[in-house]
C-alpha cells in the first residue's frame, strides 16, 4: 500500500481511459500522434503519470477525471450504438442525456437489435467485460423467419462455420417453432444473426435479455438505470478487478 502523498504512477493510456475519454488503444493512437502531454511535455508511448499530481492535456485541454458511472440501458430498436451518428440516426447517447459524465457503450448491439446494454466510463471494467479471457455471458432471444427444428439448440452448441471462423452458443434452447434462446460469450458483430442465418433460419427480431448477470427487469425500451454498488462490485469481481478506490 502506498503511502500518503507518494505518488502513484499509472500507463498513460490506462489514465485516459479511466477518464472515460476513449479506449486503451486509441489512447495509445493518440499518444503517439503527439496530441497528448504531461506538465507541458509531449508525452511518448511507454510514459507513465500520477492523474492526481501531473497535469494531463490532450489537444491541448486539461483532461478532468470524473466520477464513475455506471448505466443499464434497455436499447430500443433503430438505435445506433455510438455516441454519435453521421447520418443524424438517434444514438445510444440521446437516450442517457441525463447522465453528466460522459459514457460509453460497452460493446455492441446492431442497429435493429434491442436489450441490455451497459454503459459506463471505467475503462477498465469496459476492457475486461469485451475480453474473450474472461467469458461474460451475453443472453438472446431469436425470432426467426423460418420454423425452426427441434434440434437446434444442439445444432448451436456444436458449432456453426462462418467467414471469420466457428462459432458456438455456451447453451441453447428452442423455445418454439420460430423461436430460440441461445447464451454466447463471445461478441463478434453480428454473431447470432450470422449463425441462425449460417443454418438457414435469418432473424427477423433479436433482443439480448442478460448482460453478465443484469437483466431488463423493471426496464422499457428506451430507459435507464444506474447499477447499484453492489452490481457494480460484482461485476469487478467477475473480471478479476479490486474495489474501487473512494
Amino acid at each position: 500500500m502506498a503511502l500518503e502523498g507518494t505518488p502513484v504512477e499509472q500507463k498513460l493510456q490506462k489514465i485516459l481511459a479511466a477518464a472515460g475519454l476513449t479506449s486503451r488503444r486509441k489512447a495509445e493512437a493518440w499518444i503517439a500522434a503527439g496530441r497528448v502531454r504531461v506538465n507541458g511535455a509531449v508525452a511518448v508511448l511507454g510514459m507513465r503519470a500520477d492523474p492526481k499530481r501531473d497535469v494531463i492535456e490532450v489537444d491541448g485541454r486539461q483532461i478532468q477525471f470524473s466520477p464513475r458511472r455506471y448505466v443499464l440501458l434497455y436499447k430500443p430498436p433503430r438505435t445506433m450504438t455510438t455516441l454519435y451518428d453521421p447520418g443524424g440516426r438517434p444514438t445510444v447517447r440521446d437516450l442517457v442525456r441525463d447522465v453528466r459524465e460522459r459514457i460509453y457503450p460497452v460493446g455492441r448491439l446492431d442497429f435493429m437489435t434491442e436489450g441490455a446494454l451497459l454503459m459506463t466510463n471505467d475503462g477498465d471494467l469496459t476492457v475486461r467485460l469485451l475480453h474473450p479471457r474472461y467469458g461474460v455471458e451475453k443472453e438472446y432471444i431469436a425470432t426467426t423467419r423460418t420454423p425452426l427444428p427441434p434440434d437446434i439448440g444442439d445444432r448451436l452448441v456444436t458449432g456453426v462455420s462462418l467467414d471469420d471462423g466457428p462459432a458456438r452458443a455456451l447453451r441453447a434452447v428452442r423455445l418454439g417453432e420460430r423461436k430460440v434462446r441461445l447464451v454466447l460469450t463471445e461478441g463478434r458483430r453480428h454473431i447470432v444473426r450470422r449463425m441462425l442465418d449460417a443454418l438457414g433460419h435469418p432473424v427477423v427480431h433479436l433482443i439480448r435479455v442478460r448482460f453478465a448477470f443484469l437483466t431488463l427487469a423493471g426496464l422499457a425500451p428506451g430507459r435507464w438505470r444506474h447499477l447499484e454498488p453492489a452490481e457494480v462490485r460484482r461485476l469487478r469481481r467477475l473480471v478479476g478487478l479490486p474495489e474501487m478506490d473512494g
